[in-house]
């Protein structure tokens, strides 16, 4: 298990309410460094998304605080 938040910016599309946050991840299978998009309207979240570079499914696990911000954030291998 990895947390990551290496760093950190805020996105809004104009019309929506959904705040959106980009912070870089490490992939867990090839080590490389990775700009992600979190959606910081939903409080728990847990999903798999593809690493750019090596295609392998990473499981992101994302809690949000109650000001919107990410509260905590962990990569990990999908079958772990």
């Amino acid at each position: 298990m990895q947390m990551v938040a290496l760093s950190k910016q805020s996105y809004s599309s104009p019309g929506n309410n959904e705040a959106m946050e980009e912070t870089d991840i490490s992939c867990p299978y090839c080590g490389e460094t990775l700009g992600v998009l979190i959606d910081c309207s939903i409080p728990e979240q847990q999903y798999v998304e593809d690493c750019q570079v090596c295609c392998s499914p990473i499981l992101f696990r994302v809690t949000i605080d109650p000001d919107g911000n990410i509260a905590e954030l962990t990569t990990t291998q999908e079958n772990e």
